[in-house]
């Protein structure tokens, strides 16, 4: 089974966390995980981190994804950077409450926490973070400096000083250590009441009231301030989740409890679950491979039957300029063809006017089907030979082919005369057939003479 890396970028440390895949019952739950933490300097925490990656990576060459969490923009960049130096590309950042919201889920029960506020405590200052826990939206996420790990131990540092068992060290160095010292008094007071650390400036004592007193309006401080992010986010909270260093210390969670009025969750070993969040988030790269295609078989008689529709390729979907240009030349056909149209009717409007439409309609026009043959038909040529003499011919068409059309040579202009009154008369219309008009007789009134009298 693949391995995994997830890594967090403290101030001064870098914590390394490794799921561990076995056990001594075959598995283990998904929030056990290998630690490692790792102090460096201050100013040189992405470099360092980068450092670790890499070695890390080259010993143990079965990790296939790495996550790395980051605090903010500017330092997602120089962890790329520091990275790229090292050609270590295989790796994503994710922002640290969206690890923190993921490692909640797997230690957590979670059905009923739609909004999530993270309170990370640590040795550089504090981050606020309001979180949606279903989608891992950051809403709001704030950070100031002026509480923190160190300030904490500050705090410690002076009061034992200013009670005269410690001496004020002459150097920095005795300061970097007296502070160490304070850091580990406070660590302990999360689990005892008292506690007294001798060093060489003095016997460092403490009691856990005497320490409450101490932090309480720094961590009141803190409280408000998270309720005023969770207020800018405009998105109310279920739960609170305290992680970091500082989260050992139980009155943190009383405080916040106290002034936001939510569960506050508090898990084991808060400083390394941002690691441990970035580990789950890891997933290795799925490397899809396109199946082979099968050697083509051989043909065989029943092959050369098949149809060309059923071999013939799938057609593929016409792209958009190729549907765009496919109705463009339907368009200009359609309008060839309504050009054409438009030129027949003229002319036949033409024909009519010259005076072509009863012969048209006579020709057209038959009520049998029979097809008549117009008098102004040649004879058609025959060739000579047995085949001419046997053809059947009939006597309407020897007479039509034998009598020449008869044309009138009048010398004067003969007048037509009207027909006779009758009781209908027959109108002709070129180009209509036939119509018949009713004739109405005269109307003799009393007292008129007839017409033509």
């Amino acid at each position: 089974m693949s391995a995994v890396l997830g890594v967090s970028v403290g101030a001064g440390t870098v914590r390394l966390a490794r799921p561990q895949h076995g056990g001594p019952h075959g598995f283990v739950p998904p929030y056990s995980f290998e630690l490692h933490t790792i102090s460096m300097p201050e100013h040189q925490a992405e470099e360092s981190a980068a450092d670790t990656i890499a070695a890390t990576l080259a010993a143990a060459p079965e990790v296939a994804a790495t996550t790395v969490t980051f605090r903010s923009e500017p330092q997602a960049r120089a962890i790329r950077a520091a990275m790229a130096r090292r050609q270590l590309t295989n790796y994503q950042l994710v922002p640290e409450a969206v690890a923190a919201v993921h490692f909640a889920h797997a230690t957590t029960d979670m059905r009923e926490v739609s909004t999530l506020a993270v309170y990370d405590l640590g040795s550089s200052g504090l981050t606020v973070s309001v979180v949606n826990a279903r989608t891992s939206d950051v809403y709001q996420c704030e950070r100031i400096s002026d509480i923190s790990g160190d300030y904490l131990d500050s705090l410690i540092r002076e009061q034992q000083i200013a009670s005269g068992r410690i001496a004020h060290p002459a150097d920095p160095v005795g300061l970097a250590e007296l502070d160490a010292l304070c850091r580990a008094a406070k660590e302990q007071l999360s689990s005892t009441n008292a506690v007294a650390l001798p060093s060489e400036q003095g016997l460092v004592l403490l009691t856990q009231e005497n320490f409450e007193a101490l932090m309480m309006l720094a961590i009141e401080s803190s409280a408000r301030m998270t309720r005023d992010v969770i207020i800018r986010a405009q998105h109310p909270v279920q739960a609170i989740m305290v992680i970091g260093g500082g989260a050992r210390i139980p009155l943190i969670a009383r405080v916040l409890e106290r002034t936001i009025g939510v569960p506050v969750i508090v898990p084991a070993e808060p400083e390394t679950a941002l690691a441990r969040g970035a580990a789950l988030l890891a997933r290795p790269a799925q490397v899809q491979q396109a199946p082979a295609s099968p050697a083509p078989a051989p043909m065989t008689e029943s092959d050369d039957a098949t149809p060309a529709w059923l071999t013939a390729p799938a057609r593929r979907r016409r792209p958009l300029s190729a549907l765009t240009s496919r109705n463009g030349n339907n368009r200009r056909e359609l309008n060839a063809a309504v050009l054409t149209v438009s030129s027949l009717v003229v002319v036949a409007a033409i024909g009519l006017g010259l005076g072509y439409g009863p012969e048209v309609l006579e020709r057209g026009n038959s009520s049998d089907g029979s097809q008549a043959v117009p008098e102004s038909t040649a004879p058609r040529p025959t060739l000579a030979g047995p085949s001419s003499a046997a053809a059947p011919t009939t006597d309407a068409v020897h007479a039509t082919v034998a009598a020449p059309p008869v044309t009138r040579q009048d010398s004067q202009p003969t007048t037509s005369t009207p027909p006779p009154q009758g009781p209908n008369t027959i109108t002709v219309v070129p180009g209509l057939p036939p119509i018949i008009v009713p004739t109405i007789p005269p109307v003799v009134l009393p007292g008129f003479p007839p017409a033509g009298q």
